[in-house]
């Protein structure tokens, strides 16, 4: 053995902290999913922040989910549920050693990516259009139910007028949910790029056949981080486009 590596024919690397490969491949995996656990803390502060607020303000945080499109994100979900197929299939051929359909599935996954942050900029640019996002410029209530009213609204009698204004919510209430929607959606596609860039790299080092990617490790730490990140889709969907009243 040498001073910092072993080598056991053409096989991976076995660092001299390690006895040998098995131990050295499962530290990465260990080493990973303490990375995800850390994660897991970070957006679980998120959601019981979304949880305390929705049940709260549910009428008002149900009428401002209705300012999202339910269909995009649905899209969303498909298209990254897709990229998950991708990466599992990448990793399953990067067990056994088939490098270049492992590319394949990678650029699947990635064209995957793309589309999804594509769609969401959209989704972004309509809600920057309606002044949605909560910055001095937000406005939430609706001018022809607020500012002028129709003739029915001024037939309608004091009480059923309180009615609709609590079913239309309060403006301040509206924006803490889009504070909320924003900062979760913006944090989850920053981790989207941040795959992006992880598997990107990935398949410039298996083109090159680079002296680092010597197993299936390295493409499965990549596939655990994409699942979580789609995972953490698969909860921000349901509780922001699909509120039950």
């Amino acid at each position: 053995m040498s001073d910092h590596a072993s080598h056991k024919g053409d096989g991976p690397e076995v660092y001299f902290q390690y006895e040998d490969i098995d131990q050295q491949q499962e530290s990465y995996v260990v080493g990973m999913w303490s990375f995800l656990a850390t994660e897991v803390m970070f957006f679980g502060a998120l959601f019981l922040i979304y949880t305390l607020y929705r049940w709260k303000f549910h009428d008002t945080f149900f009428g401002a989910h209705e300012q999202l499109n339910w269909k995009m994100g649905g899209v969303n979900t498909a298209v990254l549920l897709l990229s998950s197929v991708f990466v599992a299939f990448a990793v399953h051929f990067a067990q056994m050693g088939k490098m270049k359909i492992v590319n394949l599935f990678l650029a699947g996954t990635l064209l995957c990516a793309g589309g999804f942050l594509v769609i969401k900029t959209f989704e972004y640019g309509a809600k920057f259009d309606h002044h949605l996002f909560p910055n001095h410029s937000f406005s939430y209530a609706d001018p022809e139910h607020h500012e002028s009213k129709s003739f029915w609204d001024e037939k309608l009698p004091s009480v059923l007028q309180m009615e609709k204004h609590e079913q239309e919510g309060d403006p301040k209430n509206a924006r803490l949910f889009f504070s909320i929607y924003f900062t979760m959606t913006g944090l989850h596609g920053l981790h989207v790029v941040i795959g992006i860039i992880a598997i990107s790299s990935l398949m410039i080092l298996i083109k090159i056949k680079s002296s680092l990617i010597t197993d299936y490790v390295p493409v499965e730490l990549v596939g655990l981080y994409w699942h979580f990140v789609d995972l953490v889709w698969i909860f921000l969907y349901p509780l922001f486009y699909l509120i039950p009243r």
